[in-house]
């Protein structure tokens, strides 16, 4: 038992690496295509959430929404993010929702869909997918008031212009998420279920 908690502990800490170092440099968390910058981080909480449970994925995905919450002060990547992330509600909170719904999805369908490919890519776009919804429902909830500090956006074109960035970013990010996740977790679900028993 106790071995078992010191592999996860030691897994936890690998993973909260790997997220440090996804948010310090661009190419490892953020995928560039054209005009579209493809976020790649809910990739690894998903995997977190399937290899291990909801609970580490939720708090992997709590230490990328505590530094995106420290980084809206200290260096923000964007105007608005020194205006939205700085609530933790935007900034914490859907991160940590990405595991939770990730390994809750996986856990209800590993044994009702036989292909573990399909379960695994389904997982990891609801994942990402609850990233996109809930940070960009939540600015818009939180912040159609003061639309007019968002980039120059009054309140009548924040509906629209949320969910233009739901459809050029969130689409393709639930679609990479799909594709790569499987690709990645399969191998290691298998290692530390080997390793587990």
């Amino acid at each position: 038992m106790k071995k078992n908690n010191t592999y996860r502990l030691n897994l936890l800490a690998v993973f909260t690496a790997i997220i440090i170092l996804q948010t310090s440099i661009p190419i490892l968390g953020l995928i560039p295509i054209g005009p579209l910058s493809i976020t790649i981080i809910p990739v690894t909480i998903a995997i977190v959430a399937i290899i291990m449970s909801p609970m580490d994925g939720a708090i992997i995905g709590g230490v990328w929404g505590l530094i995106t919450f420290i980084r809206a002060y200290v260096w923000p990547t964007s105007p608005m993010a020194t205006i939205v992330f700085v609530n933790p509600l935007v900034s914490v909170f859907p991160r940590i929702m990405v595991g939770v719904v990730a390994g809750i999805v996986y856990q209800q369908l590993k044994h009702r869909i036989k292909s573990s490919n399909i379960t695994i890519s389904l997982a990891a776009i609801a994942g990402s997918l609850t990233n996109t919804i809930l940070v960009l429902g939540l600015i818009y909830l939180l912040y159609r008031g003061n639309a007019p500090q968002l980039y120059a956006i009054n309140v009548k074109n924040l509906l629209p212009y949320l969910l233009g960035v739901i459809g050029t970013n969130g689409v393709p990010e639930a679609i990479f998420a799909g594709i790569v996740t499987p690709i990645i977790a399969k191998p290691l679900l298998k290692a530390t279920s080997h390793r587990s028993k």
